[in-house]
């Protein structure tokens, strides 16, 4: 629990702010990082089976550019660049093209995804972030902003759909 205010708990704290840094928060109140995603308010997220790691990682492969984020307690690692599409082989979701984001994914320990929509820093964000079987983010990518640091209507409007499309299988 943060020590300034101890008998907030986490769902009252993002209710009131669902602003700040997630890793940060779910640090603070001593849960995972999908735990903290999950008691934000339903308006904020929609969180659905990581089973649907495929189709998430597809439909994303349109959006153009997007904002590839690890961050892990020694780092943020972010890229840009557009998605290549992936393929399944030797127990990894291999992604690879011309484009600075590749790699070897585990998707088997993908065990839920969550869309995000809330505030960040005082601005309006969207992202897809990919958890673990031990509730950590595996990696999140972000619908991108434009010159002033808007976000892009038309990567908005896809993850919307993205989003609805998914959660209505859950």
């Amino acid at each position: 629990m943060n020590d300034s205010a101890p008998h907030i708990t986490l769902a009252q704290r993002l209710a009131e702010n669902p602003d700040g840094v997630l890793e940060r928060i779910a640090e603070e109140h001593g849960v995972s990082l999908l735990l903290a995603t999950e008691a934000l308010p339903k308006a904020h997220r929609t969180i659905i089976d990581g089973q649907l790691f495929e189709s998430v990682m597809e439909d994303i492969t349109t959006w153009g550019e997007i904002l590839f984020i690890v961050h892990t307690k020694g780092i943020v690692l972010e890229c840009k660049g557009a998605l290549p599409p992936g393929s399944s082989a030797r127990g990894y979701y291999n992604i690879h093209g011309d484009s600075p984001i590749g790699g070897h994914i585990k998707a088997e320990r993908c065990r839920r995804i969550a869309f995000v929509s809330r505030p960040f820093m005082g601005r309006a964000s969207c992202s897809v972030q990919f958890f673990d079987v031990d509730g950590e983010a595996m990696f999140k990518i972000f619908v991108r902003r434009d010159a002033d640091r808007n976000l892009l209507p038309a990567q908005v409007a896809l993850f919307g759909k993205l989003r609805d499309r998914l959660a209505s299988v859950e």
